[in-house]
């Protein structure tokens, strides 16, 4: 019957995917397919995703931001992401509506998972995705945002909070809608991702 042991995907986890998601049923048993090679016990650890993920950035180090991407993955916590887990976070950070994709990157930045996010969190986050970005792209960054802690200042003074002020989801959100310098200050940039695989697939 569909498990995963016969290569097939289950009709239920199936239906549900296509539900949630955009992606079209022969793209979800392609991907089932290669996940399966990658991955024959049908779960992803956090060891295989940084592998997976460095794979897209072989001249940085996105060992950090990938732990976090992982982390926020890991919708039950239990230090795997099996195949469902991961089509959901592929769509939510590739093919979701605005509010999916901040959704995720409000849980990207909730480090500790409390549901508020601290200014350290953020200066954490930046952390990681300044060292995914090349030394010389690094030079081109305007003064205000070339390193770090003057990024993660920034950000929190876009959102108008004081030094040990906590930031709400919906907080997040709002702002992040309402303002799209500080979308670009949060995320490492995703068009040079893009271009990256565009490249790989040439």
């Amino acid at each position: 019957m569909g498990n995963s042991k016969s290569g097939a995907l289950s009709k239920e986890i199936l239906e549900e995917l296509q539900l949630n998601t955009k992606f079209t049923e022969e793209e979800l048993s392609a991907w089932y397919q290669s996940f399966l090679k990658e991955c024959p016990s049908g779960r992803i650890t956090r060891q295989e995703f940084e592998s997976i993920y460095s794979k897209f950035f072989p001249d940085s180090d996105p060992k950090a931001y990938a732990q976090h991407v992982f982390r926020s993955f890991d919708a039950n916590s239990d230090g795997t992401l099996d195949f469902k887990e991961y089509v959901i976070a592929l769509h939510m950070t590739t093919a979701g509506k605005p509010t999916q994709k901040l959704e995720w990157a409000f849980s990207l930045y909730d480090v500790d998972g409390n549901g508020t996010i601290s200014k350290n969190e953020v200066l954490e986050i930046v952390m990681a995705i300044f060292k995914m970005i090349k030394p010389e792209d690094v030079k081109l960054l305007p003064d205000d945002e070339n390193t770090p802690e003057k990024r993660a200042e920034k950000i929190w003074a876009f959102f108008g909070k004081k030094e040990d002020d906590k930031l709400t989801e919906e907080e997040f959100i709002e702002g992040t809608l309402a303002n799209k310098e500080i979308l670009r200050l949060i995320q490492f940039e995703p068009q040079k991702v893009k271009e990256r695989i565009k490249e790989k697939k040439q």
